[in-house]
């Protein structure tokens, strides 16, 4: 009979091993005028080193994917609520909570990551006329997430795609002397309006 251990393996590998936390993928488009851009220290260096080229006016949201340092399934919660029963106490369902995300991006030197949320969430809310913009339809703010587990192969087994997602929180980056080797890394909180989730296929086909 075997043992514990070896069931255990057998139930693994059954299943493709485990699911490693460091192969995923976040998939977004975010409004077309966050993905201008027009830096101009940045086309001017190109010009000068004969890299420049027209369509690095207007970024690749592909990048993005590659940027991400970290990111994370969220949680969802059924809530409930307690009512008496003759004798004693039981709970109905109320509804659903579905946890907040956040997602952290290395900087680059161009600063790309950076320009790329402070147009979009000055997009959302215009600080200088303090007026926000439309969050759905062709021109809003909000836009659907894909956040995919993929396996060893970099093929998606598991997607959630967060319906009018957008950026509400962004964190600061810290400038210090004494971090010779430092890189930015920039932390931006979501919101959205609820997630629904796609197996592999959908997922694949969602991203593309």
């Amino acid at each position: 009979m075997p043992n514990r251990l070896d069931t255990i393996k057998a139930l693994i590998g059954k299943h493709g091993g485990y699911a490693p936390n460091n192969r995923f993928n976040i998939i977004f488009t975010p409004p077309t005028v966050s993905l201008f851009n027009l830096n101009p220290t940045n086309i001017l260096g190109n010009i000068i080193n004969n890299n420049f080229s027209w369509k690095d006016l207007i970024s690749d949201p592909r990048d993005i994917s590659i940027l991400c340092k970290s990111a994370s399934l969220p949680s969802r919660n059924i809530n409930t609520a307690e009512y008496q029963n003759t004798r004693e106490q039981r709970k109905y369902v109320q509804g659903k909570t579905d946890g907040d995300l956040t997602t952290i991006f290395y900087v680059t030197n161009d600063m790309y990551m950076k320009t790329m949320f402070d147009t979009w969430m000055n997009y959302i809310l215009n600080s200088s006329k303090y007026k926000a913009n439309y969050k759905k339809g062709s021109t809003g703010y909000a836009t659907d997430v894909t956040i995919q587990q993929v396996n060893k192969e970099g093929l998606p087994v598991y997607g959630i795609r967060l319906i009018n997602a957008y950026p509400t929180q962004m964190g600061e980056l810290t400038l210090d002397n004494s971090l010779e080797n430092g890189i930015h890394e920039l932390s931006i909180g979501w919101s959205y309006d609820y997630y629904v989730q796609e197996d592999a296929l959908t997922s694949t086909i969602g991203g593309i």
